[in-house]
């Protein structure tokens, strides 16, 4: 019955991580607002910006919050106000603070309370698969633009941009309020019957459970929050401006391009899995060297490409490397301060996520606007990722006291 349960909710926690992970379709309406409302990139950008800066946060008081009051009551709050922030922005029309305080705030909010919910719940049912159901469990929010791109391009050719917004808002309130309602964590130490940590695992992780204020105390802590803003850093970059940059590029028409869009998220989607599950194998240090090494070499030759298709196998590769680092990084967390505070631990971890919205894509939209090309951009990203090996090599678990 357990395992059934278990596995139940994973699957509640992927489909409501989906629908929060449509946030990641935004490029998608990024020249519909400039064309209607006569708003710049770096303006429409911004909304985004806002967005993800607030998951952050949210997500490490949502960590606190479930610990007070369980994941229920955090997951539903999460869905009333993810769904009413981007409903709202349906009144943006002429008013871009209005923009930025729905979607961006309010959404932003909801997204960040909504994230930490699977993730910290799951963890702790899995025990024995928490490399790969980490993976599995944030798998859902990379594959959301999968299907909300092609759909929100297909609403705004029909009813416009803005009244996109409210259909989507109704959508997503529905679905993540339905999904939370089956969060719940397993009784304190519960573990499948007759399982026992392998010998690899055990060297893994650390033999106890380390309070909030004690993690936020050890050198790991934070080298695990720098490796999360660098990853972050590079995929959510391409993200931000997949849409209009597959058109400069590959001189694809904006529903191509918006085509382009959801095929590669399934990369994000794919990579939260496919690393999550490697880490379990190779180590998470090993993971995140590997997926640095590769961004560095595919940013480098990405603006030299013409080609519509090679252009979305790069571009998918490289999502997978964002969403690895985002399906690996919460078992890191797990292995190195254990799991009975991992909600708080990883939720203000999250916030390297925050701080890599800003740094990111208002970068590049800005390098952007000033040469008229990505080139410069995506070259400067192969260079960080290139110095941002030297992370995963140095870190290691704690093992003193704290």
């Amino acid at each position: 019955m357990s395992e059934t349960k278990r596995w139940g909710i994973a699957a509640a926690g992927f489909l409501m991580q989906m629908a929060l992970g449509a946030v990641y379709a935004w490029s998608v309406f990024r020249i519909p607002l400039s064309k209607q409302l006569h708003w710049t990139n770096s303006q429409v950008t911004l909304t985004f910006t806002i967005c993800i800066f607030m998951v952050g946060f949210s997500s490490f008081f949502g960590g606190l919050w479930l610990n007070r009051k369980g994941p229920r009551v955090v997951a539903l709050t999460a869905g009333l106000l993810y769904g009413l922030g981007v409903f709202l922005a349906c009144f943006s029309a002429n008013r871009l603070w209005w923009l930025y305080l729905s979607y961006g705030v309010i959404g932003g909010v909801g997204l960040g309370l909504g994230y930490i919910v699977p993730v910290a719940v799951l963890v702790k049912w899995f025990p024995d698969r928490r490399g790969m159901i980490t993976g599995i469990a944030v798998a859902g929010f990379g594959g959301g633009a999968l299907v909300t791109a092609p759909a929100a391009a297909a609403l705004i050719q029909s009813v416009g941009v803005l009244r996109t917004f409210a259909v989507l808002g109704i959508a997503y309130l529905v679905v993540v309020m339905g999904m939370g309602s089956f969060m719940q964590s397993p009784p304190p130490g519960w573990k499948p019957a007759g399982w026992a940590p392998s010998a690899q695992q055990a060297a893994q992780r650390v033999e106890r459970d380390y309070s909030f204020s004690a993690a936020l105390k050890t050198w790991q802590w934070w080298a695990l929050w720098l490796m999360l803003f660098l990853n972050a850093s590079a995929g959510i970059s391409l993200i931000s401006q997949e849409a209009p940059m597959f058109g400069q590029i590959a001189r694809v028409s904006a529903a191509a391009a918006a085509g382009m869009v959801g095929l590669v998220s399934i990369g994000n989607a794919v990579g939260r899995i496919f690393w999550a599950w490697i880490s379990d194998a190779i180590t998470r240090r090993w993971t995140f060297a590997v997926m640095f090494l590769a961004q560095f070499g595919l940013f480098w030759i990405l603006p030299g490409l013409n080609s519509a298709g090679i252009l979305t196998a790069v571009s998918f590769v490289i999502l997978m490397c964002y969403g690895g680092g985002f399906g690996t990084m919460p078992a890191f967390a797990a292995d190195y301060f254990g799991v009975k505070n991992i909600g708080p631990i990883y939720g203000l971890m999250t916030t390297a996520w925050s701080f890599a919205s800003l740094f990111g894509p208002m970068l590049m939209a800005r390098m952007t606007e000033s040469t008229g090309s990505y080139a410069r951009s995506l070259h400067l990203i192969a260079v960080v990722m290139a110095l941002s090996l030297v992370m995963p090599i140095l870190v290691r678990p704690p093992r003193a006291k704290a």
